[in-house]
């Protein structure tokens, strides 16, 4: 059957694949999970679905990013995907601070770790491992890698290295206040 795209038919399957869609049933159905269970103390099994629609939702909402990027092009496109992903992050990481400042002291600090061993040892270790395996000599883009490192290891300084020389406070985290 063939149908005008302004018809009553196509607007009602045009509608009804957007709502069947998982990009879209998926983040409303995890805010409702969200809604449901907030502040309370949930069985083993919940907390996995709790995940996994966290993680649908995540993936979802980098799916609707790239669309975005697709459709506005270079340079705009990797500045879409990149603050969708910072915000993502940024979100992740206030949601699990939320859950009280006891649990969560080292989370920033932690969360600095994971991107150093995650950038250096997965993405850099890998694609040398994958280049070497290929082509028996690993070849790299050292302008474009830079960059990356570079801003690893700023951030790394910060929150690793320099919270261990303050005396504001032992052990290795910020204070609150200043030290005179």
């Amino acid at each position: 059957m063939i149908t005008c795209p302004g018809s009553l038919y196509g607007m009602a399957a045009l509608l009804r694949s957007r709502v069947t869609d998982w990009t879209v049933v998926v983040p409303v159905l995890a805010v409702l999970v969200l809604i449901v269970t907030w502040g309370r103390d949930l069985p083993g099994l919940i907390i996995v679905v709790v995940a996994v629609l966290l993680g649908g939702a995540v993936l979802a909402a980098v799916h609707h990013a790239e669309v975005v990027a697709h459709r506005v092009g270079e340079p705009y496109g990797s500045l879409v995907l990149a603050v969708a992903v910072t915000v993502i992050e940024v979100a992740l990481i206030v949601t699990l601070m939320i859950s009280g400042p006891e649990k969560t002291q080292s989370l920033a600090r932690d969360t600095v770790f994971a991107a150093v061993m995650i950038t250096c040892n997965g993405i850099l270790g890998l694609s040398l491992l994958l280049g070497a395996l290929r082509r028996r000599v690993a070849v790299f883009n050292p302008e474009g890698t830079g960059g990356a490192l570079a801003t690893v290891v700023t951030l790394a300084t910060l929150s690793l290295v320099i919270p261990t020389f303050t005396t504001a406070r032992p052990g290795p985290e910020f204070s609150s206040r200043c030290s005179r």
